[in-house]
């Protein structure tokens, strides 16, 4: 049984930033970070099932704005390379969730100087640049929205409203810190900011192709094959419905009825397999047991 679950643990790190091995999570101890293990955001991130499932949701989600598209489009090797961007991504969020805080300010540092060299036009001749506000704070929403999602229907420690409230007011430091603007920080300013935003929002040919790419990526081992079958579905079943309905992907009730089924499975596997992920070995520079 030890082999079978070191075996998941090792698959499952692999998709996420531990696999770059670029920081350590375990010193100085005590650092508690940004936010520290008593906060909402270390229960919502260090669940990876849910997480998953949220980015696959927040990355669709988030390829609806034209101009975060066209920055993937023109700037990321994500044909190529969408594992890359994945570990990638999976290591700023860990990073600025749970590393020391010097890690955590280090690597928005790297990231504001890379937003930097991303801007262009997208095909309809709009400019676009990383290091826009109003871009940043599109893209911050639809990750923490699509999260919170993913949180409530497989983990769901942090669910009240003012644990909810409390979750997207720490998540804000970070698109703060990266120069996000007018971030919202509560259930009711994401609803209205995501309403608001639905007239700026397409999906054309580049975002269904963005879309294909994501579902016909081999998977990383074939471990993994069923798993990333059904957590690609599960971040289509936890997309707002307009959004689905605009990528063309709506999944039939039955359909996600066995979706959510085959994640709760799937997630009690790999908490009870996964000991050495980024919440893990903070809680251990933290000095809390799990």
């Amino acid at each position: 049984m030890d082999i079978i679950r070191s075996a998941i643990e090792r698959s499952v790190l692999n998709l996420t930033g531990m696999a770059l091995r670029e920081i350590d999570f375990e010193h100085p101890a005590g650092d508690p970070g940004w936010y520290g293990p008593d906060s909402a955001i270390w229960q919502v991130h260090g669940d990876f099932s849910s997480m998953l499932c949220g980015g696959i949701s927040a990355l669709l989600l988030q390829m609806l704005h034209p101009l975060a598209l066209a920055g993937v489009w023109d700037h990321s090797r994500f044909r190529e390379d969408i594992y890359g961007r994945l570990r990638r991504t999976s290591q700023f969020i860990s990073a600025t969730t749970f590393a020391p805080s010097a890690v955590a300010e280090q690597l928005v540092g790297r990231v504001k100087a890379i937003h930097l060299r991303i801007n262009g036009v997208d095909d309809r001749g709009v400019p676009y640049a990383a290091s826009d506000p109003a871009l940043l704070t599109w893209v911050h929403v639809a990750e923490c929205s699509s999260f919170m999602a993913a949180h409530l229907r497989y983990r769901r420690r942090i669910v009240t409203p003012e644990q909810q409230d409390q979750y997207y007011a720490e998540a804000a430091r970070v698109a703060i810190a990266l120069g996000a603007t007018e971030v919202p920080a509560s259930r009711a300013d994401i609803c209205d900011y995501l309403h608001q935003m639905r007239p700026q929002l397409r999906c054309d040919a580049r975002t269904r192709e963005v879309a294909s790419v994501l579902f016909q990526a081999p998977p990383p081992s074939p471990l993994a094959r069923p798993a990333m079958a059904i957590m690609l579905r599960a971040g289509v079943d936890l997309l707002p419905v307009w959004a689905s309905d605009m990528l063309g992907l709506s999944q039939p009730p039955l359909q996600r009825r066995l979706i959510r089924a085959g994640v709760h499975s799937l997630a009690a596997v790999i908490r009870s397999s996964v000991r050495n992920g980024a919440y893990h070995c903070s809680m251990r520079r933290m000095g809390r047991a799990l």
